[in-house]
């Protein structure tokens, strides 16, 4: 069975995989906790070089291990993505493609929760939990233990479906969200291996940090990206028909005025947005510096991996711009922490293996010591954190987006990106980007159609299609219009009439 089959084919097959032997002998098998927050864009930690923002405890998760500064989520977008580290597909494969109420597996939803690493390890022996944000369409099925937000949450006293119960919390959420996984961590049986989804609501929009954070950073002037008033006139037409400005996000109408001139309504709303998002981050910092202090109290640190990651990455001002979705840098890159005292060296940094949400799948059998799945996109990641070498790791990956018509207006596109080079896919409007990374790692200079890369630009459009075709994209998802029909628009502008 090859890449291109569709995850309703896979359910078919959930027994047998779910059912093979495992290489691993008698020895315990490591625990797994995979800590996941909300929009964390890469360049907003500590231990990636940003000299303002307080991550004491996620620092010192880095140190304790390595950290992989070539890490990518194959689809920005919150949904799709959390999905693909659940099943190690892409999104036009599990289905979800989009935030909307409309994206569901295809398939059979029961057999699909099957289908997740989670439940494969509970399969295998693990007992296993998921707390904090799900934002997936189908419901945790199949944990021992379930606490998740229904929806996106809110950041005081939220709801909480614990156990299939609607139950509210109290506090900040991501302060009643850490209590969950100690709780969890507290009772998991010491009999058995445990796998637990830790996953934060923070950094995500409105950005309400708790009260003890509130005044972080008041008297901290934090610069804005050297790129920040750059704009995008020159981009092509579907990034312009974006909304996408931070100079227009909404979230602060009541204290920043309409009628200031862009750049300074730009910097204004800048300095309200990047202060909250950085106090949300401490809050999520020191609820993981809780779990870390627990293992170590406990005796489980040496043989437990912990991951800590995020479902994608998000623009903090570059090219004027907020939010996620394009394939830019900000959107796409993710933190990627991994320890494992038992196995991997501490204080390593990666620069040179390209990490994917797909391979999270892949990776979580590997540690429980399941045979690889081979309908499964991604890779296993194991040996390369324990710093072996690993002959014929991926040297590009595809990316897609699907969502449209929907918030920020983003119409779908793909593209490859190499160590050194980034093609981008606009389908409708059709329209082309190519940067070179190594020249130009901001991607600031479009060099589609110049002549002097024409041989570049060639072989990666063919690369482009041969990866649609490898992993079976090669339409539209028939529900995501490629331009929306009148009264569907959300919003939309148009394409103009000629274009």
């Amino acid at each position: 069975m090859d890449r291109r089959t569709v995850i309703g084919g896979m359910a078919g097959a959930a027994a047998l995989s779910l059912g093979a032997p495992a290489i691993a002998g008698p020895r315990r098998r490591p625990n797994l906790i995979f800590i996941m927050t909300d929009d964390h864009a890469q360049s907003a930690l500590g231990c990636y070089g940003n000299k303002i923002i307080r991550t004491p405890n996620l620092d010192r998760l880095a140190a304790g291990g390595v950290r992989f500064n070539q890490a990518f989520v194959t689809n920005a977008l919150c949904l799709p993505s959390r999905a693909t580290y659940l099943t190690g597909v892409y999104s036009h494969t599990h289905g979800m493609v989009t935030n909307g109420e409309e994206s569901g597996f295809t398939g059979e939803p029961r057999l699909i929760s099957a289908r997740t690493y989670p439940n494969m390890l509970r399969a295998a022996g693990y007992h296993t939990g998921v707390v904090g944000k799900w934002h997936v369409n189908t419901p945790p099925e199949g944990y021992d233990y379930s606490a998740i937000l229904p929806g996106q949450g809110q950041y005081f006293d939220p709801q909480l479906l614990v156990q299939g119960r609607m139950m509210r919390g109290k506090g900040h959420t991501d302060d009643v969200i850490g209590e969950q996984a100690l709780g969890f961590l507290r009772s998991a049986p010491r009999d058995k291996p445990f796998c637990l989804l830790y996953q934060f609501k923070a950094p995500h929009r409105g950005w309400e940090p708790a009260p003890r954070f509130r005044t972080a950073y008041a008297d901290v002037d934090i610069p804005p990206p050297a790129d920040f008033l750059e704009g995008i006139e020159d981009r092509p037409l579907p990034l312009r028909l974006a909304d996408l400005g931070i100079a227009n996000m909404p979230d602060y109408r009541d204290r920043v005025p309409a009628s200031l001139p862009t750049a300074e309504r730009a910097r204004r709303n800048w300095d309200i947005f990047i202060k909250d998002y950085y106090r949300v981050l401490m809050g999520v910092d020191e609820n993981v510096g809780r779990v870390l202090d627990h293992l170590d109290t406990s005796g489980l640190a040496e043989d437990t991996l912990i991951v800590y990651t995020s479902d994608n990455g998000f623009f903090l001002g570059e090219h004027g711009l907020f939010d996620k979705r394009l394939m830019y840098e900000p959107s796409i890159r993710v933190p990627m922490l991994v320890r494992h005292p038992a196995a991997i060296p501490a204080g390593r940094v990666d620069d040179s293996h390209m990490l994917l949400n797909i391979d999270m799948a892949p990776t979580a059998r590997a540690l429980a010591g399941l045979r690889p799945d081979r309908e499964m996109h991604g890779e296993s990641w194991l040996k390369v954190a324990r710093g072996e070498r690993v002959p014929g790791w991926r040297k590009d990956f595809l990316y897609q987006y699907f969502e449209f018509p929907a918030a920020h207006c983003v119409r779908p596109n793909r593209g490859v990106r190499t160590d050194r080079w980034k093609l981008i896919h606009w389908v409708r409007p059709e329209a082309w980007e190519l940067y070179d990374l190594k020249a130009d790692p901001g991607e600031h200079v479009n060099l589609a159609g110049k002549p002097e890369v024409r041989a570049v630009e060639q072989r990666l459009k063919a690369r482009l299609t041969a990866l649609q075709r490898e992993y079976g994209d090669v339409e539209l998802p028939t529900h995501v219009a490629a331009e929306p029909m009148p009264g569907k628009t959300r919003g939309c502008p148009p394409i103009p009439p000629g274009a």
